[in-house]
């Protein structure tokens, strides 16, 4: 085998947190939470990816309050799913890997029509929420510096109550358009107080959460950060600046640092290639109208950009190269044996994979069978994609498709 893929394959140490191997399940949204309840769903889910060899796996959308959810079936990390996360994360580590928890909040990007404690939402500033506006939420509200100061403190809640219902680690999210992001990006941070204008300004409220949740779960507790390296929309975060927020990242203490990139708000298609998630997204509608005006507007919403492997290795490059303490994530088109090899041998620490898992829950069992002769056999069609809001969550068509005129084979052809 590549001393490169068996570099991938070995043990590796995040923090003071040994990982079985070097290959961890990104965090997505599954929509495997209706009502926001997570179940036999959501953990059978994970202990497919588990039992199939991952070093760690990473649950999406643990948001920090009820109000920070995008839509009311997304979880919270509340009182009312503390018994079942603490027995989900306790099965998931029988199997050897390491569970870690995503810490998002929406900011703006909402179409909850649940809000508990806010009248709608609130972002860095008073904008039009088109996310909202299918449901008829037109408009968010900027946060006051109370607001901030609340929402760093459920930060810190959150961050203590993951810890005690057995996480291994926190991934807090800085990026993809949601609440931390709009403070870090020029196109949706327009304050003139101290919460905006220069870089340092924007990343002072994303620096107070890391800083909150290093409080509270303590020093040997990895804390990782997925960050932009762009929003990849005119008026937002470019590279050159994401570079800076990664060196205060670094400087603040984080473990851990995910290169990813584009908005879910803005250019979502910059994040996954491939295939666009136009018609798909427009045949999840149950409402006619918001169907047919995806129909309408889904190639102009959904910028075409065509698959290619590693297509942020470069980005994630230039950050290893800038920071000095952190650990280094790859994510973003790394679907091959051989790809994995390039990300090990540009010194790369871990790799965090998201269709691939999909596609065969079983990567990491087989890559350490088959080696270089490994082929996953995801397409970037990302359907996946476009079933989060779908019954019964995400899922691999492809898959489905092989197991039906196998008998059950699930084996990436």
């Amino acid at each position: 085998m590549n001393k490169y893929l068996q570099k991938a394959l070995e043990p590796a140490q995040m923090g003071s947190l040994t990982l079985r191997n070097r290959i961890v399940k990104a965090a997505t949204y599954e929509g495997k939470t209706p009502g926001g309840a997570p179940g036999q769903t959501l953990l059978d889910f994970h202990q497919e990816i588990c039992d199939g060899g991952v070093g760690m796996t990473t649950i999406g959308y643990c948001t920090t309050e009820a109000d920070g959810r995008i839509n009311e079936d997304m979880m919270y990390l509340g009182d009312y799913a503390r018994d079942t996360l603490q027995s989900m994360v306790a099965t998931l580590k029988k199997t050897g890997a390491r569970v870690s928890g995503q810490m998002t909040h929406c900011g703006h990007f909402s179409k909850n029509t649940q809000l508990q404690r806010l009248k709608r939402p609130k972002g860095p500033s008073a904008q039009f929420n088109a996310l909202g506006s299918s449901v008829g939420m037109f408009w968010t509200d900027a946060m006051t510096e109370k607001d901030i100061n609340y929402l760093v403190d459920t930060y810190y809640d959150a961050a203590l109550y993951m810890k005690d219902v057995g996480f291994d680690a926190a991934e807090i999210h800085f990026s993809h358009g949601y609440g931390l992001s709009q403070f870090i990006s020029p196109k949706t941070n327009r304050r003139n107080d101290r919460y905006g204008g220069s870089l340092e300004n924007r990343m002072r409220l994303p620096l107070m959460v890391l800083d909150a949740v290093r409080r509270a779960v303590g020093d040997e507790f990895p804390i990782l950060g997925k960050m932009g390296l762009t929003d990849a929309v005119k008026g937002g975060l470019t590279e050159d600046e994401a570079v800076g927020v990664a060196q205060l990242l670094d400087g603040a203490g984080i473990d851990a640092l995910i290169t990813s990139g584009g908005t879910s708000s803005y250019n979502v298609m910059h994040m996954f290639r491939g295939e666009s998630i136009a018609n798909g997204i427009a045949d999840m509608q149950s409402n006619a109208f918001t169907r047919g005006l995806f129909k309408a507007l889904g190639p102009f919403i959904f910028k075409n950009y065509p698959y290619k492997e590693l297509y942020f290795l470069d980005g994630c490059k230039r950050v290893r190269d800038a920071v000095k303490q952190a650990k280094m994530v790859y994510i973003g088109g790394c679907h091959t044996a051989e790809s994995l090899q390039t990300v090990m041998a540009e010194g790369i620490d871990f790799v965090q994979l998201g269709r691939p898992l999909i596609r065969d829950p079983q990567l990491v069992n087989r890559l350490k069978d088959k080696g270089e002769r490994y082929r996953n056999g995801c397409t970037e069609c990302n359907l996946c994609v476009t079933t989060i809001e779908a019954p019964g969550g995400i899922r691999c068509h492809l898959r489905e498709a092989e197991q039906s005129q196998g008998g059950g084979r699930d084996e990436p052809r």
